[in-house]
């Protein structure tokens, strides 16, 4: 500020005479979020508690929010003085213990519950038909099958158990972040007792750094300010009084207050989040729907031809029981891919290092898989969005004097403490270009910090330049224009109203700074008046990078939400300030729907239409995401603050971004450790590089089932080939080793949101499969039938002949089917991972050296390879060339198959849905969308999910402690309007007994 400037000063209030304002109005600044309601008496007798449920929730009778204290404490049945400790033992009973409780998963169980779905249960079918059903003909039982099949599920469990034993972590951050001790008046004294001990009605006590241990509402407040933007994501610490309601988990950052308990444990705001992150135990995550729907591919390809080899093997080439059995052994062995849910897990194992490079961590694996098909994006916006660090908008600062908009900041920053900071005093010392100017070249006198009464702050100091004594006052703007005397205008006073009401409209909290000179010495002095010299507009803003994120976010085809806590001005205004858009709406449209005759007719259109929802509870996030997974989208959350952890666990991929607290941490998938949004980003192309890759290997996965099924089983029908079950299993182990590499391959990611079209996937499995089937038959009947291959590369097997025809089940030609099919079957995947001619398309020097590993060690077994206990031998070097020949002349026809798929099937399959959706249009004037269920459909998808969770859904059927209070999940109401009624309720039905 130039020391040069010399302000005008007006005339002196006592000056004006008395002509000039007979009668001046009262003027209300209404500054933003100042709007309250005046307490009232509930509207029901208070000697006779008989509430009914119903009217608990009709604000005509009881409105908890606003309802006097002395009413709360006839509702709760007690007094200031506190519960006496029988009392308060009676009501632990009632009420449950005030913390969240949690079950430990039997380790054991949830390794089981991997081996625990239909694919698992065919090879675990597979291995007791080999090791309890095959004692027959003379044969010992079939070990060698049983153990490899039982190390093929081990494998599988074993990787599952690992990714997900640290799942549910959730309501434990939760748990932790309740306060572990409270101070509490028990039989008339004040006294520290546990926490989880507190009751509805007991009297407590807290103070600067306490964690409030219960919600209350408070009896009395000096000077009390309290964190709650991890609970309710508002961005400022809340002044409290006494009559006010204080959340369990929220911080007191100033003074010292006493309150009345009205809900403790699962009732409170903070319990009812933790219930919501673990409502959805019987939940299947998408994949695992995608799995069941492969799964029942795979199972009834198999059961088809299984079905046949029963009633054509037994009846009409009476087989022996034994003999029977190793073929379809060969079917359940080969048919299954027992190693789809270990090969996908490792994929995206393998993908969450690689996302980890981007600072996002996974914490739930198959979130990755969701997050490449999300469609939309909601997010939080404090500490999110934005950065929750409470900031000036230089732009917009107003000045009503002779100040400069510079001066004037440098003036409220005299106004602010340097130390020991409140939010707003941190803001604006920060706002400078240099922090030390808030103290440069001025002596401090007299400094009054903020307090709730006169709710501003003052400074009194000398300017070394000049020696004069000068004083700056800022705060309020209401409490600002009651101090100046000088220059307080008509003119000013209403300028001043409009830019109050206009930063209010948009969101932005008002800081009004009036300034005065001292004409002596004497620094607690009167001044010569104050005069009103600028207003400053306080916001929360934008991370740097929100908006480029946002705009990145809309180019992948993913449409962004903005759901908050805060009010809808400020939503709005970040909305504006980030490109977003502002058309949002308040919370109470979830409960209240469209208003009649509005544009839209249904809420769930009202949801999809808005860029956002201010004002939202944790049932009310929840319900937003519910609703949009129940319109088919996939749907995607940000937050950072407790107060997101119930949508968080709901969506189908929860990201807490940097900063967040435990609580969000936990229920989230993916958890950032860089700020700001930018990171999912790269973390959507990442999911969308694993799932083509996923993709990839579900064709050849599918492809392989027919072509083992098929083709064996045509074999079996047509010349009694009885392939050995072991080698089946040779190749299973081979190919999904090989297949393992297809996790760090390299594909490119779309540009829109992923989605599994099953139909094509199906499609090119069945042209691949039956493709590799007539490939090995037509190999089969050359060797067979003809001597072909005898005449022309010298080579013989040493088996005989039957009539004309080899020895089908000859144990080199054995030997050369297993080769044969092992080769072309591993190179499929060089097909299914490219879009074009396989040779364009380079694959990971991974999948290359996998490949080429598993071809030496196949073709090293049949050279070599002389096994006792199964029926095969091993062949000449010419019987392998002839192989890998054959196999390549049939492997490069394969690209034509694709193209025409894609010309023919394919193409039909998708005219066909483009042409459901004109239709769908034209019936309805609006595109429908693609349903994708994120809950289970049916028990059979349920099946695939990977977890116990009928032990914790029987444990919340019991209940939270004896008749604990149980609040409906789809109650929308404000929680703190109905706390203290449930108490109250609960008490009225079972009164205190005399004493």
């Amino acid at each position: 500020m130039s020391d040069q400037v010399e302000k005008e000063a007006g005339p002196a209030q006592g000056e004006i005479s008395q002509q000039e304002a007979p009668q001046e109005r009262k003027r209300e600044y209404k500054d933003f979020g100042e709007e309250h309601e005046k307490p009232s008496h509930a509207k029901v007798d208070m000697k006779q508690i008989e509430l009914k449920a119903e009217d608990l929730y009709d604000k005509e009778k009881v409105d908890l929010e606003t309802i006097v204290i002395e009413d709360v404490f006839a509702l709760l049945q007690c007094t200031e003085a506190g519960l006496d400790s029988e009392e308060a033992n009676r009501r632990l009973g009632l009420f449950g213990p005030n913390k969240l409780e949690s079950e430990e998963q039997n380790p054991i169980l949830q390794f089981l519950s991997f081996m625990w779905n239909p694919l698992s249960w065919v090879m675990e079918a597979a291995a007791l038909v080999a090791i309890a059903l095959s004692n027959g003909g003379g044969r010992a039982p079939d070990w060698q099958d049983f153990v490899g099949i039982i190390t093929l599920l081990l494998i599988n469990s074993s990787i599952g158990f690992y990714e997900e034993r640290g799942a549910g972590n959730a309501v434990k951050a939760l748990m932790d972040s309740l306060a572990p001790k409270a101070r509490v008046k028990r039989d008339g004294k004040w006294q520290e007792i546990e926490s989880a001990n507190l009751v509805p009605g007991d009297m407590v006590a807290f103070k600067i750094g306490d964690v409030v241990p219960a919600d209350c509402r408070l009896t009395e407040a000096v000077n009390v300010s309290i964190d709650q933007a991890a609970l309710t994501g508002e961005s400022l610490p809340q002044s409290k009084k006494a009559g006010d309601q204080c959340f369990s988990g929220s911080t007191c950052k100033a003074g010292e207050a006493e309150g009345v308990v009205i809900s403790t444990g699962p009732n409170t705001f903070f319990g009812r989040a933790a219930s919501l992150v673990g409502q959805e135990d019987d939940s299947t995550g998408h994949l695992q729907m995608i799995l069941a729907q492969i799964g029942s591919f795979c199972l009834i390809a198999i059961g088809i031809f299984v079905l046949l080899e029963i009633v054509i093997l037994y009846p009409a080439f009476h087989y022996s029981y034994r003999r029977g059995l190793d073929n379809i052994l060969v079917l359940l062995i080969g048919g299954i891919p027992i190693a789809m849910p270990t090969v996908l897990s490792v994929t995206l194992a393998v993908g969450a290092q690689q996302l980890a490079k981007h600072k996002a961590i996974v914490t739930r694996i198959t979130a990755i898989e969701e997050l490449a098909g999300v469609t939309i994006l909601c997010s939080d916006k404090t500490g999110t969005l934005t950065t929750n660090k409470l900031s000036i908008d230089r732009a917009l600062v107003k000045t009503y004097g002779p100040f400069s908009p510079d001066d004037v900041m440098l003036l409220a920053a005299y106004a602010s403490r340097t130390e020991n900071q409140d939010a707003i005093d941190a803001c604006v010392v920060g706002s400078l270009d240099d922090p030390t100017r808030a103290r440069a070249g001025i002596k401090l006198l007299d400094f009054k910090p903020f307090n709730p009464v006169d709710k501003r702050t003052e400074i009194t100091y000398r300017e070394e330049s000049t020696g004069r004594l000068k004083r700056v006052t800022k705060g309020m703007t209401g409490k600002i224009i009651e101090l100046c005397t000088r220059n307080k205008t008509e003119d000013v006073e209403n300028r001043l109203e409009a830019d109050v009401e206009e930063f209010a409209t948009r969101g932005l909290r008002a800081l009004a700074i009036a300034y005065e000179e001292l004409d002596h010495d004497d620094f607690e002095g009167e001044g010569n008046g104050f005069e009103l010299i600028g207003l400053l507009a306080i916001f929360d803003p934008p991370r740097d990078d929100t908006k480029q994120t946002i705009d990145d976010a809309l180019a992948l085809g993913i449409k962004v939400k903005m759901v908050t806590g805060d009010q809808l001005a400020i939503a709005k205004e970040t909305g504006r300030r980030l490109g977003l858009g502002d058309h949002m709406y308040p919370a109470k449209v979830l409960k209240d729907g469209p208003a009649p005759g509005g544009k839209h007719a249904t809420l769930d259109e009202m949801i999809m239409d808005a860029d956002g929802f201010a004002g939202v509870f944790p049932e009310h996030k929840y319900e937003i995401v519910k609703r949009l997974q129940g319109l088919g989208h996939l749907c995607a959350m940000t937050g950072d603050g407790a107060n997101d952890a119930p949508a968080l666990s709901r969506a189908n991929v929860g990201i807490a971004v940097e900063g967040a607290t435990d609580a969000a941490r936990g229920a989230a998938d993916i958890v950032l450790t860089e700020p700001g949004l930018s990171t999912i980003v790269h973390a959507i192309r990442g999911s969308r590089i694993i799932f083509q890759r996923m993709r990839n290997y579900s064709i050849y996965a599918c492809a392989v089932t027919i072509r083992i099924v098929v083709c064996f089983g045509i074999l079996a029908f047509a010349y009694k080939f009885d392939f050995p079950p072991f080698m089946v299993l040779i190749i299973a182990l081979l190919n999904d080793g090989t297949i393992m590499t297809l996790s760090v391959d390299r594909v490119l990611p779309s540009n829109s949101p992923d989605s599994w079209d099953l139909a094509e996937i199906f499609a090119f499995a069945v042209a691949y499969g039956l493709y590799l089937t007539l490939s090995t038959i037509i190999f089969m009947i050359v060797i067979i039938e003809t001597t072909f291959f005898e005449d022309k590369f010298g080579v013989s097997l040493s088996g005989g002949q039957y009539g004309s025809r080899k020895d089908a089940n000859d144990r080199e030609l054995h030997m050369i089917i297993y080769l044969q099919v092992a080769i072309i079957s591993q190179a499929l995947i060089f097909v299914t991972r490219s879009h074009g001619f396989f040779f364009m398309e380079r694959p990971s020097t991974a999948l290359l050296c996998a490949f080429a590993l598993a071809q030496l060690i196949s073709s090293i077994i049949a050279a070599y390879a002389d096994w006792g206990f199964t029926s095969i031998h091993s062949i000449s070097g010419g019987w392998i060339g002839i192989v890998w020949v054959w196999n390549i002349l049939w492997f490069l026809p394969l690209d034509l198959i694709k193209f025409a798929m894609k010309a023919t099937i394919i193409k039909s399959l998708r005219e066909r849905k483009r042409r459901e959706i004109r239709a769908a249009v034209a019936s309805t004037g609006d595109i429908p969308l693609t349903r994708t269920q994120s809950r289970a459909a049916s028990i059979h998808e349920s099946l695939y999910s990977n977890r116990v969770g009928f032990i914790r859904r029987a444990a919340r059927k019991v209940g939270f402690g004896t008749n604990a209070p149980h609040m409906s999940a789809t109650e929308l109401k404000r929680l703190g309007s109905i706390q203290a009624a449930h108490s109250g309720t609960v008490l009225a039905r079972n009164p205190s007994r005399p004493h």
